[in-house]
């Protein structure tokens, strides 16, 4: 069975050859490629649709199965693709937060879902002192990740809060107090370097 990336590779290279379609010269070619494709869609959607109806009819032990398919990754993003997903569009983003907001906490930021609006999610993460960029940069991509995962009908993800971080950089005239000398010019008690005091 293909693992989770995998199947990511496969979704990518799906959608790189949906997009060649366009440049298929022959219009007739290029229509029987779309509408193939069009069909293979509405068949794998029926298909996939039913499956989850007689799980359904199944009681308690089929609920217990499309909760299931609805949390794992790869099955989750296929029934997103279907607009079968059994939670909606808020849910996963606020399953996405509260899962990933321990991971978040452990590294010393705190993660806030600030807002939906459409399809774009807002998040705010704060975090206690100074981190450096790189930490950010992590910070930031964790909570990008779990939402797309999570969503993957999410046209934007914008993460409000690390811009006011420092980087953690600090320079050394800063931390000594007084500028450094440049070479040629006299600093007080500094040689430089036409050996003048």
């Amino acid at each position: 069975m293909a693992d989770d990336k995998d199947f990511q590779k496969r979704v990518q290279r799906i959608g790189s050859l949906v997009a060649e379609l366009d440049s298929v010269v022959d219009p007739a070619a290029r229509a029987a490629a779309k509408q193939l494709l069009q069909l293979l869609m509405e068949l794998h959607g029926t298909g996939l649709e039913r499956m989850l109806d007689i799980a359904f009819r199944a009681g308690e032990p089929g609920a217990r199965i499309i909760d299931e398919c609805g949390h794992d990754p790869l099955v989750s993003s296929l029934l997103v693709l279907y607009g079968l997903h059994p939670d909606d569009f808020e849910t996963r983003v606020t399953r996405a937060v509260e899962r990933i907001r321990p991971s978040l906490r452990k590294q010393g930021a705190e993660l806030e879902l600030l807002g939906i609006d459409a399809a774009v999610v807002r998040l705010r993460v704060d975090t206690h002192g100074h981190s450096c960029g790189s930490t950010t940069q992590g910070l930031k991509s964790m909570a990008e990740d779990a939402i797309y995962e999570a969503a993957p009908d999410v046209t934007a993800v914008v993460v409000e809060g690390l811009e006011r971080v420092a980087s953690g950089f600090v320079s050394l005239d800063k931390l000594v107090g007084t500028p450094i000398p440049v070479l040629g010019v006299r600093a007080a008690g500094v040689q430089t370097a036409d050996g003048g005091d």
